[in-house]
């Protein structure tokens, strides 16, 4: 009898550690935001389970369909990154979009001007010139915080703004393509300035450079003494300064390097997808990718799962507009509460992982 109840506590115990854990929260969150955008689908009188297999089957089963999926996941995963990694450090970066596109305005002017001609040199200058455009954008932000004390959150959403309009000064402007039938995009890059897709699909190499990404910024934020100077910047400044840890200088870099992640992921569409920059080079990617790295706990590995997750539900929602009736933007429902849902059964006190 008293080995049944041991082995009973250890049980209980076990359990109790599963379902305490952030991975368990977070997938029951997950589960329920489904579950509450069920009684909504209900209420206007869809059938949850036919649109939810829907969803999924047409992202899952097919070739097409796993493709367009991989092609939203790229910007989304790079602009995550471009939130997490200032995350640890206590910044909020919310102009993952307007890096974007200064990252792929970056990249374009280097496709176009820069005169390489083999593709082993164009792909990584037009890397770094989308890193490079991305990095500048966000160091506004981070200039105005330590020379005006201008909240990073405030200045990075209004820039977003302000970027899409200087990119359009070039498209409709000095870069327009004089071929172009009056249409506003700059002149098709050459081979060389393109990332090549796999197969038949549009599923292209940016894929390698986002993977690349994640495992490079998991590897130095959780494995490094630079790492865990940005946990401890972002759980205590004071401390840290106190301590001797360079508090604003790691800001600036975590900044610059965050929104040279969102300019790579304006390099891969330009490269990758569109072959040219044209207006609305965007559809929202900056501001999803800050979703999923909220939902992923600024955690770059699981930034992944969770911009699988937005790719699949906003990749179904397109096709529900023809096979169930029902708006595409719909699906922004859902992806807000399963933000509010995970948001909620965090613990206020939980870290980033």
């Amino acid at each position: 009898m008293p080995q049944f109840l041991q082995t009973l506590r250890q049980t209980e115990r076990s359990t109790r550690d599963i379902t305490s854990s952030p991975a368990f929260r977070s997938i029951f969150a997950i589960f329920m935001s489904f579950v509450v955008f069920g009684v909504f689908l209900l209420f206007i009188g869809r059938d949850p389970i036919d649109i939810y297999s829907s969803i999924f089957s047409t992202n899952l089963a097919s070739k097409v369909g796993m493709s367009e999926v991989g092609v939203r996941m790229i910007p989304f995963v790079f602009t995550g990154l471009a939130t997490a990694i200032p995350a640890r450090v206590g910044l909020i970066n919310v102009g993952g979009e307007g890096q974007l596109y200064l990252g792929a305005w970056g990249a374009t002017g280097v496709a176009l001007y820069s005169g390489i001609g083999t593709i082993w040199l164009m792909i990584p200058a037009m890397m770094i010139g989308g890193f490079i455009g991305g990095a500048a954008w966000s160091g506004l932000a981070i200039l105005l915080r330590n020379w005006r004390g201008v909240n990073e959150v405030i200045s990075t959403l209004l820039l977003n703004f302000v970027a899409i309009s200087f990119v359009n000064i070039f498209v409709f402007g000095p870069w327009k393509n004089p071929e172009g039938f009056g249409y506003p995009y700059t002149p098709n890059f050459s081979d060389a300035a393109t990332l090549s897709g796999f197969g038949d699909t549009r599923f292209h190499g940016g894929a390698v450079i986002a993977l690349v990404a994640v495992v490079v910024s998991y590897l130095i934020l959780s494995r490094t003494r630079w790492g865990f100077n940005m946990r401890a910047i972002g759980g205590n400044p004071g401390a840290s300064q106190r301590r001797g840890v360079p508090v604003v200088k790691y800001m600036i870099v975590a900044m610059l390097v965050g929104g040279g992640m969102a300019g790579l992921a304006g390099m891969s569409e330009v490269a990758g997808i569109q072959h040219h920059l044209r207006p609305g080079i965007s559809d929202n990617f900056g501001f999803l990718g800050f979703l999923a790295s909220w939902l992923a706990n600024h955690n770059p590995l699981t930034i992944i799962a969770m911009a699988a997750l937005l790719a699949v539900i906003l990749v179904g929602g397109d096709a529900l507009q023809f096979t169930g009736n029902l708006p595409s933007a719909a699906m922004f429902i859902l992806i807000g509460l399963t933000l509010f849902m995970v948001l909620g059964f965090r613990r206020k006190s939980e870290p980033a992982t």
